[in-house]
């Protein structure tokens, strides 16, 4: 089967209209094709979505602005940048850190920069700024090879991993290919805080620090060394400003319109159906919609690359529960990103990824205040409260509403969850400041966006699931047919999804190369 490569322009459907799908159309445009992507909500974003009321505006996804010369070389393959796109305010404090006020241990401004940093784990624990500036040594450089070798592989060939230049850095990678990143944490620091500081970043990637690979200190390098940065206006600004490059580019974008299966003839791809009866033919399908609902319900199983009995075996990310909240009056005591961390960490862990699920409590939980940096998202004196709740990828929990409404048991991990910040930090009349509540729960996930077991992110990065073991971005059962989004290669996140719609782009050009598409001149 010739697959996607060296397919000459023409006609291209791309099922989904979140960040990967947009990005795929900017990107095949630019190669000479005509694309229209089919989103079947009544707007684009997916997981990055948006949602106002009464003054305030809510991001309902991603939040935390990281990789960010992934978003600028994407921004250069389409002629711009993103300073010419964007409005990047960087972040100071980076995050605060509360821990349970029963341990003593007081709260964290985290700070970026290499300075910062290694001295606020030195006044934590003498002797933990140099191992950090140690650690985060190996995390820049694990990074690096990331980007460089990784990242931009579409994995067609193993030359990349064959490289001399590779091997050679074998030794050093095994071990951080073999170990957790906990063991790989918890063998450097001993105090909870700063063992949570540098292991929290694997719920970034979908899963546990007990479970994600050592490869993935990495993370560390972007909040400690790089640092935080937020797009003024929020990330639906972000999608906004794809979706204007790629309709710039020429591509047509439909909302409201529900792809339910993919047209072939023997196994070739030609086109789509939707809902209303309509067939749009193409000479190439992308699906950047969830790889799950793509590969079970829209195509026949003896054309399925990923058929159930393969989910069977694989690892989710973690469900969320989401609390969108609007609070009368300031609240001084969160920083833009605020964490909280429950002192028994691993029993977190074991309630969202164990053989006996359950709702965390009390839980650890992140918190985004956009209107401490931004004022175009909340009334003035009034808060936007984005709260993230991770738990376990089950349809069980059932689903948010608007103002208490939603199933009872999602509205009671709400309240509990409301009381918790609350008391850690410092807030005794939140409940009472709150004008605007929706929650958003793993049955959401699944209605709304078709999610895997209404899980948040995507598969989880672990071992078996990350590089060349994750899902290539082409089918191996239908020609013309391609994948972006975040369970397929590279992986979760707004900068891997714009990755993904890069492959599909490297494997039409026949491109093998382990890097990023070279960047045009700017003139």
């Amino acid at each position: 089967m010739r697959g996607l490569n060296g397919r000459a322009p023409g006609r291209a459907v791309i099922i989904g209209g979140g960040i990967a799908g947009l990005a795929t159309a900017a990107l095949l445009c630019t190669e000479g094709w005509e694309a229209t992507v089919l989103e079947a909500r009544d707007e684009v974003g997916g997981r990055a979505g948006s949602w106002d009321q009464d003054g305030f505006r809510f991001d309902t996804g991603p939040s935390w602005y990281l990789m960010p010369e992934v978003f600028e070389h994407f921004f250069r393959l389409l002629g711009t940048t993103a300073a010419e796109q964007l409005d990047l305010v960087p972040l100071d404090p980076a995050y605060r850190v509360y821990s349970d006020p029963a341990t003593g241990r007081v709260p964290l401004d985290v700070r970026s920069g290499r300075e910062a940093s290694t001295a606020l784990f030195e006044s934590v624990e003498p002797g933990a700024g140099a191992r950090l500036a140690d650690y985060l040594d190996s995390a820049g450089d694990a990074y690096e090879l990331a980007v460089n070798r990784f990242l931009y592989d579409t994995y067609e060939t193993t030359a990349g991993l064959r490289d001399p230049a590779l091997l050679r850095r074998v030794p050093q990678l095994a071990p951080l290919l073999t170990r957790s990143l906990a063991s790989h944490i918890d063998r450097r620091f001993t105090d909870p805080r700063l063992r949570q500081i540098l292991g929290y970043p694997a719920v970034f990637l979908g899963g546990s620090p007990y479970g994600v690979p050592s490869l993935y200190h990495l993370m560390s390098h972007l909040d400690l060394d790089d640092g935080v940065l937020y797009p003024r206006g929020g990330f639906t600004e972000i999608i906004r400003a794809i979706e204007r490059l790629a309709e710039a580019s020429g591509a047509r974008i439909e909302t409201g319109a529900r792809v339910t299966s993919i047209s072939t003839e023997g196994a070739v791809a030609t086109g789509v159906v939707l809902d209303d009866g309509r067939r749009i033919d193409a000479d190439l399908v992308v699906s950047a919609a969830d790889l799950h609902h793509t590969e079970t319900t829209m195509l026949p199983p003896a054309l399925q690359s990923y058929p159930e009995q393969w989910w069977a075996k694989r690892s989710p990310s973690p469900g969320a529960l989401l609390l969108l909240l609007g609070v009368d009056g300031e609240l001084p005591e969160l920083a833009h990103h605020t964490l909280l961390f429950a002192d028994d960490w691993r029993t977190n862990f074991e309630d969202i990824f164990g053989d006996r699920p359950r709702v965390p409590d009390p839980a650890s939980l992140y918190i985004c205040r956009p209107s401490a940096t931004d004022e175009t998202v909340a009334p003035a004196g009034q808060e936007n409260l984005f709260v993230l709740v991770p738990v376990p990828a089950d349809l069980s929990l059932g689903r948010g509403g608007t103002g208490g409404a939603g199933d009872p048991r999602v509205e009671a991990s709400a309240d509990r969850v409301i009381a918790q910040i609350s008391q850690w930090c410092g807030i005794p009349d939140l409940a009472e400041r709150i004008v605007v509540r929706r929650t958003i729960a793993p049955a959401d996930f699944a209605a709304d966006l078709g999610a895997w077991r209404g899980n948040a992110l995507g598969l989880a990065h672990t071992l078996n699931q990350s590089a060349m073991f994750r899902p290539r971005n082409a089918s191996r059962r239908v020609e013309g047919l391609a994948y972006a989004g975040s369970s397929a290669l590279p992986g979760i996140g707004l900068p891997m999804c714009l990755i993904s719609a890069e492959l599909v782009v490297k494997r039409l050009r026949g491109d093998r190369s382990p890097g990023p598409i070279a960047e045009p001149a700017r003139v």
